[in-house]
Order: C-alpha cells, then sequence, then structure tokens
C-alpha cells in the first residue's frame, strides 16, 4: 500500500530495501502462522494459571518495608509455579537482574567443597565473574567452589562421553545456559536439553541442573522445567516481563531449591516471607499476561533478520530456515564499521533515544568493549528492539526484541538500510 512505503520512507528506509524485505516476507507466512499457534497455546496457559489462582484487583495493591502478607506478591509466584509447572517460584523486583537470578540460585544450592559443572562450553560473559573463571571478589571460586566444563563439539551437540568423565563425587550441580549468549553456537531446544538433564541424572541421580532460560521462555510450547530441570532462571526485563515489568527476575523450581534461593535473596530464616512489592504488581501481572504474544512479535523479527542477511551472504545463527528456540538472531558481519552500521540502524528505529548515536564502551562485566543499540521504555530491556554485541571476531552482532511484529520489523529494515547507506552491502 502506497501510504505505507511513504511511512516507511519518512522513517529512512528507501523504497528498494523495503521492497527486498517484502520479497523475503512472503516466504515466511507459513512459519509466522506456526509461531502465531504456540502464542496462542502459552496465552491459555497463562490465563489458566491466572484463573486457577484467582487474580484480582486486590493483588495489584503497593506494599513498602517488610512486605509482610503481600498477596500479590505471593499469588504471582503461584501463577509463574503453576505456567513453569514447578512446586515453587520466587519473582521478585530485588532481583536485579538475569545475571543476579542466577548467581542468587547458584549461591544459594552450592556449598564450599561442591563442584559446579558447565556441559555446554564457556557461559555467558557476566557469569564468569560470578563462577570465578575471571577473578573477581565474592565469586563461588572465593568461597570454594570448584568448575569444571565441557566444550561442545565442533558440530555444536554435546559431548556426552566428556560430560560422562567430568562428572564427579564433588558434582553438586550442572549449568545449562539455553540461549547462545555471545557465542555462534546453536540455541538448545527443550527437547536436547531434556535429554542432557536426563543424561547427567542417570550418571549421578543426586545431580541438581539448573538452565538459564533467559531469551527462551515461550518460544515452545514446553519448558526446560517440563523436562527435568530443578530451577528455570530468568530475567523480567526480557520474554516473561512482557515490556512492562521495569526490574526483576524469577527462580521457578523444586520447593528445595527456591526455599534455599529465598534465604540466599533476603536472610537466613527470613526467605520469601520479606520483599515488598513497591507498587510493581500491576506491571507485573500484566507482562506475564502480554508475554506470550511480544515474544512470538519478537521471534518473527529474528527469522526475518535471518531471510533479509543471509542471502547477502552474511553468516546467521539460527540460519534462515532453522527451527528457533530463543529470540536471539546473531549475524556474522565481518567489521566493527559492519556492527556500528547494523546498530545504528536499530537505534534510529527506536521510540526512545533514537537521535542517540550507538558506539562500542567499556561495559562492566565484559572483557572486550560492547556495542549496543537499545531505545527502550526500560533500561536494559532485551525484550524491546535491541541490538548488541562484543567488539571482537567474527565480530556477530545478536539482534533481539521487539514489543510488537512491526516494530522488530522496521528495525531490521533500517539495520539493513545503515548498511547499505555504508556501502557494506548491494542489493
Amino acid at each position: 500500500m502506497e501510504q505505507i512505503l511513504e511511512m516507511y520512507r519518512d522513517l529512512g528506509v528507501s523504497q528498494e530495501v523495503y521492497e527486498y524485505g517484502e520479497k523475503a516476507l512472503e516466504k515466511l507466512k507459513t512459519r509466522f502462522a506456526a509461531i502465531d499457534q504456540v502464542a496462542e497455546y502459552n496465552q491459555s496457559k497463562v490465563i489458566a494459571a491466572m484463573q486457577k489462582n484467582r487474580v484480582s484487583a486486590a493483588c495489584f495493591a503497593g506494599t513498602t518495608g517488610y512486605g509482610y502478607d503481600d498477596m500479590g506478591r505471593d499469588n504471582l509466584e503461584r501463577v509463574y509455579a503453576d505456567v513453569f509447572h514447578t512446586e515453587a517460584a520466587l519473582v521478585r523486583p530485588q532481583i536485579t537482574c538475569g545475571t543476579h537470578a542466577l548467581t542468587v540460585a547458584l549461591s544459594a544450592n552450592l556449598l564450599p567443597g561442591d563442584e559446579l559443572l558447565s556441559p555446554v562450553g564457556l557461559p555467558y560473559d557476566t557469569l564468569q565473574e560470578v563462577i570465578g573463571i575471571r577473578e573477581s571478589p565474592c565469586s563461588l571460586k572465593e568461597y570454594g567452589v570448584s568448575y569444571r566444563q565441557v566444550d561442545l563439539l565442533a558440530d555444536g551437540t554435546f559431548d556426552y562421553d566428556g560430560i560422562r568423565a567430568a562428572i564427579n563425587e564433588k558434582t553438586k550441580l550442572v549449568t545449562i545456559q539455553r540461549s547462545k549468549g555471545y557465542a555462534t553456537r546453536p540455541t538448545f531446544s527443550v527437547k536436547q536439553i531434556g535429554e542432557l538433564i536426563a543424561f547427567v541424572k542417570n550418571v549421578k541421580p543426586d545431580i541438581l541442573v539448573m538452565v538459564d532460560n533467559c531469551y527462551g521462555e515461550f518460544v515452545e510450547t514446553i519448558e526446560p522445567s517440563d523436562v527435568g530441570a530443578d530451577m528455570v532462571v530468568g530475567s523480567l526485563i526480557k520474554n516473561p516481563g512482557g515490556g512492562l515489568a521495569p526490574i526483576g527476575g524469577y527462580i521457578c523450581g523444586t520447593k528445595k531449591c527456591v526455599d534455599r534461593c529465598a534465604y540466599r535473596l533476603t536472610a537466613p530464616g527470613l526467605g520469601q516471607e520479606v520483599g515488598a512489592n513497591l507498587g510493581l504488581m500491576t506491571s507485573l501481572y500484566q507482562g506475564f499476561f502480554l508475554a506470550p504474544t511480544v515474544v512470538a512479535g519478537a521471534e518473527k523479527g529474528a527469522i526475518f533478520a535471518a531471510n533479509l542477511y543471509e542471502p547477502l551472504g552474511f553468516k546467521c545463527v539460527p540460519n534462515a530456515t532453522e527451527s528457533r528456540h530463543d529470540i536471539i538472531q546473531a549475524v556474522e558481519l565481518g567489521s566493527e564499521k559492519a556492527m556500528i552500521a547494523f546498530c545504528a540502524g536499530i537505534q534510529g528505529a527506536a521510540p526512545v533515544d533514537a537521535f542517540a548515536t550507538p558506539l562500542p564502551w567499556d561495559m562492566p562485566g565484559y572483557n572486550d568493549k560492547v556495542i549496543m543499540a537499545a531505545g527502550a521504555f526500560i533500561q536494559g530491556s532485551s525484550i524491546e528492539l535491541s541490538a548488541d554485541g562484543p567488539i571482537r571476531p567474527p565480530y556477530a552482532v545478536y539482534f533481539q526484541g521487539g514489543l510488537t511484529w512491526y516494530h522488530a520489523k522496521l528495525g531490521i529494515l533500517k539495520s539493513l538500510q545503515e548498511m547499505v547507506n555504508a556501502g557494506l552491502v548491494e542489493l
């Protein structure tokens, strides 16, 4: 429609780039319909949990101070537990980010002398200081927790022989990172995670398994907690917050594990009894309600990105046709200049700070400079349209988010436009 084309022109997208995108979309109708079916199922799952737990307007009342008898907070945790099919859940604004949630889960369930095992290679950058792979005060290593990892095989699959050999009498907890982080390996499906969990528990039945579920929630109809994970952990400013949660994290799992997490988050003996909601309940409930649809839009945007960039010769992980198990699209751009151009396009599509220019900077928790584009309503919210990546070979940018499919679409088209403008690609 000419009006839409004119609007895209006003937003800085040329007719050539727009039409290139429309050709790609013609081939994606069946995939997008399948994503909508998953979203419909997950939406029903969330509504059923809210109805079962009798969510009412009284749940949205704010609390302060100790937060004793916070009905809305406690009920939200029951809703999360029902959606993730776990015995218990800890869902708190006092958890500042995904890394904090993972830190709470690990430090609560590992004691001095225990060993942590990663069977999926090196964890995400910010978790490396938590573990002590990179030295840091208050790391698990400093408290006497050792660490071992088994790298993935060359084809991105699990090294089962290596994992069996690595599990020993000290191995207490296995951590599985579902999404790729700042790597270009595949994201694991829930089915693959279930097979890995079954394997490690067969080797050592009392082993605990924690899954870093960030970016994966609601992409499939089941979660890692449905296939044997003792804990699934994530951030509320990613998928489950639906773009409305202004802060927070969650840990869903066995009652024993979650009780320990609550004691670590607050204090021994206090646990989940304290922690005021500070008036955030409406946003946390409504964000969770919207999350399945928001995730579906973000997933469509990621698939669209792969289908635009792969034909132009850029390696995409996952590729344009592979099944998808998170909302992140990695695109290997080959140079710092290309990363800056790509991120400039994402920033230029934002409703907030669109006038800003993203540049690489020394970000806390990372060894390399990192570039981030995110004109978001919630600072750092990567369920909103965003792109980022470390400035190191293969110069991959990680695109994710978009509170609506149409915003994700605009962002990818703008990124491509900036690449064209910089003379980095020809259509």
